[in-house]
């Protein structure tokens, strides 16, 4: 019954070991037979059997050629793809020196873990500002038919999708959102942007069978155009965050200062008193540099 050749499917594996033996016993029948027809040569009387052995000699000669083509060996993660004439005979994931039918082609293909570092991108995000990223992908081949026959290489395949699976990430998310809004971007949620990264490239990869190990951006930057206006966005953004948090503690150590001064009554203060106290400490809390007191010899009245 022929097999459904839609993925990989294994095959047994001859030990090499056996057919190298009968390998090597065929090539020294193959010079024996020569030896024994140069005896006969020497022979007047020999002439039909010397014609004999090298006959049989050139038979077991081209038995011994025959036989070395099918030896191949297999190193640990590595597969070979048998093939007759065009057609997927099943695939060998056994190690050491094997054996095979001579006609049989061979393609090895390694399933160890390989890294992708993609080439830097020059892409928009999703609000539309320029941007460069690039992604590093763990990849190993899982089916070897479809690494071999449904892709044309597999490997440049890996690249081009990998490369349209990044430009389609960064479409989907902005770079980095403002202060107060919130959602999942590039540069604050890696965890979530690489698991989506991953994801995608699986479902790209299954169709040449090949599996995504591990997906993670490993540059990412505004472009050059814009990346001095983008500076001075976050700067100022930062600076705004900051001012916020001195004005919210100087509020309070202001209202902890009045607070204290009431409770041990050390000195009774009318409206127009606290409102000069509560200016003159939020500018000495709130002010980037130190303040210069300045001595009232008089009262607020004169």
């Amino acid at each position: 019954m022929e097999k459904n050749n839609t993925s990989e499917y294994g095959t047994k594996a001859m030990v090499g070991w056996v057919p190298l033996a009968l390998t090597l016993l065929t090539l020294l029948l193959s010079a024996g037979a020569f030896v024994v027809s140069a005896v006969f040569f020497s022979s007047e009387t020999g002439a039909s059997g010397q014609a004999v052995f090298i006959v049989a000699g050139i038979v077991l000669l081209l038995v011994f050629i025959l036989l070395c083509c099918g030896f191949y060996t297999l190193a640990p993660n590595q597969a070979s793809v048998l093939a007759l004439f065009g057609s997927y005979r099943g695939t060998v994931r056994a190690t050491g020196i094997l054996w095979a039918n001579p006609f049989y082609t061979k393609k090895r293909i390694s399933l160890r873990s390989r890294n992708l570092n993609g080439d830097n991108l020059k892409v928009n995000d999703q609000i539309g500002n320029p941007i460069e990223i690039a992604a590093v992908i763990v990849w190993k081949v899982s089916d070897t038919y479809r690494a071999s026959y449904d892709v044309e290489n597999y490997e440049s395949y890996i690249k081009v999708q990998s490369e349209s699976s990044v430009r389609h990430l960064a479409n989907l998310y902005p770079y980095d959102f403002s202060e107060g809004e919130g959602g999942i971007s590039l540069r604050g949620n890696t965890e979530e942007v690489a698991a989506a990264l991953k994801n995608e490239l699986n479902e790209r990869m299954e169709k040449a069978g090949i599996v995504i190990e591990e997906a993670r951006i490993s540059h990412l930057a505004y472009a050059p155009e814009i990346a001095a206006a983008m500076l001075q966005r976050q700067q100022a953004t930062a600076v705004i965050a900051a001012r916020q948090k001195i004005v919210e503690g100087a509020v309070g150590m202001v209202e902890m200062a009045i607070e204290k001064l009431n409770e041990k009554g050390v000195v009774a203060l009318d409206e127009e008193r606290k409102a000069a106290m509560v200016c003159n400490l939020m500018v000495v809390l709130c002010a980037e540099k130190a303040a210069s007191p300045i001595v009232n010899a008089g009262t607020l009245y004169h």
